[in-house]
């Protein structure tokens, strides 16, 4: 006997259009990667500044003090896009989830933990800037320059700037799978080699000036358009190497 299942008119048989959020709660699964490592890095990074901080105001030094030390998270988002990639690919594969699903699922991850971890920075300005900097003149998150266009804008700098990192370590993990440790190393050679000749040729036209100028000018938030512009041409270079990989 023949079973004939009858599909409603108009009824959709396609993918459930779900599998790029299954992609998210993968990546979620591991909360460390995502979540609380980020978070553990601020928090130690705030911690240690406040204390290098308070040993400087204590020996007498009465002038504002600013800290990079906001932007160590950043770094680490380039090592959370390269195990989005090394902990959960083959697995997505093994579910028969879509290499274009993998993608926008893993940069929809990225986006929900980069926008919790720039909430956070965000509120350590504004506490910071409540207090005059702890009542010591230490800013850690408050950078006048970065806040120039307030919460909102230092907000976003912050989020562009730590998807920028996931997406570079995203790719970076996809080519080595693609291509190999000896031609991941001799790229990365030759954008080194790139960014130094480049360094070079503003050197001896004596043009850092000007170059300073117009970083300058561009303001915080123009720089961060940029990187948004780099982060979408990086993430659709991701992809096509994606497309790219054997399993």
């Amino acid at each position: 006997m023949t079973a004939v299942i009858d599909h409603p008119p108009g009824a959709r048989t396609s993918r459930p259009k779900n599998r790029i959020l299954g992609v998210v709660r993968l990546q979620f699964t591991n909360t460390q990667t995502f979540v609380w490592v980020p978070l553990l890095i601020l928090v130690a990074a705030w911690l240690i500044t406040l204390i290098i901080h308070w040993i400087i105001a204590s020996a007498g030094v009465d002038s504002q003090m600013y800290s990079g030390g906001s932007q160590t998270p950043l770094w680490y988002f380039a090592v959370v896009g390269a195990q989005a990639v090394n902990l959960t690919f083959y697995f997505s594969q093994a579910m028969s989830l879509t290499r274009r699903e993998f993608c926008l699922g893993s940069l929809t991850a990225a986006a929900i933990s980069a926008a919790g971890i720039s909430a956070v920075f965000v509120v350590l300005g504004l506490i910071e800037q409540a207090t005059d900097g702890y009542g010591l003149g230490g800013y850690f998150a408050y950078l006048p320059w970065v806040w120039e266009h307030g919460p909102l804008g230092a907000g976003f700098v912050y989020f562009v700037l730590t998807m920028l990192c996931f997406v570079l370590g995203f790719w970076f993990a996809i080519f080595y799978k693609r291509a190999g440790a000896l031609i991941l190393t001799i790229s990365l050679t030759v954008i080194a080699l790139a960014l130094l000749a480049g360094a070079a040729w503003i050197n001896v036209n004596r043009a850092w000036p000007e170059v300073w100028a117009a970083i300058v000018g561009a303001q915080a938030i123009g720089l961060a358009l940029w990187a948004l512009g780099l982060t979408a041409v990086f993430a659709l270079g991701s992809y096509l190497t994606l497309r790219r990989l054997t399993t």
